[in-house]
């Protein structure tokens, strides 16, 4: 943590020092209940609530940046991104969402809110929406066990500056023409997509260059980024292999595994993404040949 997260502490310091100057005047110093002499909850005061909406909602808003930066990135990182993509992550922004638009439909059409009865339809969507967040948070761990092979220190998600000059970062026709053969002959002869935790690093590192010079050529030169390009080229090797009648011996699972796909879902979702047809319609398909 750095010394600037340290600014997100202050809305919750202020408050501590509120609270302990309402303990120290109500029971030291005057004894008797002055800040809570109408017997209210401040906590329930217009003003606090509004203060917490609009803390929320910032929050809520740089998280959803963060995860759709986040998101961006893994496609663009590695291989396996749908594995590392933590949907109950976006399912927990969204149930925080509908909290915040709940709170703001009170807000506009209960305004008393200062009257904590009046709020029992809130509470009432407050602890539903709570607790669809608890149990999708505790049902949603990743079950694949490719991940627990990863090596984190050889992956980085969020890419330092990288030690070697960039002189691609022109990206000219020159240079995609230089690189894009070297990467289709580390496809063809190598079969890097073998690999269900290739990274972009991995590729750079094979290619002695820059893991930004791999991105540009993967996005330029192929239309694609890094993770849709590699699971291409695992959906051409199954192609290849039911092509060979490989299903007659072996599960559609068991060739996918083969090619690269490190589970059913991913392999199912990029094969129909690059062919229109699930696995099992494009090898029906094949048959009547």
């Amino acid at each position: 943590m750095t010394r600037a997260d340290y600014i997100h502490f202050i809305p919750c310091f202020l408050y501590l020092v509120y609270s302990l100057i309402i303990f120290i005047v109500d029971k030291i110093i005057l004894d008797e209940f002055y800040f809570y002499a109408d017997g209210r909850d401040k906590d329930l005061a217009d003003w606090y609530q509004f203060a917490g909406l609009i803390s929320m909602g910032y929050y809520l808003l740089m998280s959803l940046k963060y995860y759709a930066s986040y998101k961006q990135l893994v496609f663009n990182t590695v291989s396996y991104a749908e594995n590392i993509l933590f949907k109950w992550i976006r399912n927990f922004l969204i149930a925080f969402l509908s909290l915040l638009i709940l709170r703001v439909l009170f807000f506009i059409f209960n305004p008393e809110w200062g009257e904590f009865g009046s709020q029992f339809w809130y509470f009432i969507s407050f602890s539903i929406v709570f607790y669809y967040i608890s149990v999708n948070g505790f049902s949603n761990a990743i079950k694949s066990s490719v991940l627990n092979n990863i090596d984190v220190n050889k992956v980085s998600f969020f890419m330092e500056e990288d030690s070697k000059p960039d002189v691609e970062d022109q990206n000219t026709e020159k240079d995609i023409a230089l690189w894009k053969p070297k990467i289709l002959i580390l496809i063809s002869q190598d079969k890097i997509y073998e690999n269900p935790t290739l990274t972009l690093s991995d590729v750079a590192e094979k290619l002695n260059t820059t893991s930004k010079t791999v991105t540009s050529i993967v996005k330029i030169g192929f239309g694609m980024n890094f993770n849709d390009f590699i699971n291409y080229y695992r959906v051409q090797a199954v192609i290849e292999k039911l092509k060979k009648g490989e299903q007659s011996s072996k599960t559609l699972l068991g060739i996918a595994l083969e090619c690269g796909f490190n589970s059913k879902a991913t392999f199912n979702r990029a094969f129909k993404k690059h062919t229109s047809l699930s696995p099992k319609e494009y090898a029906f398909k094949l048959s009547k040949k």
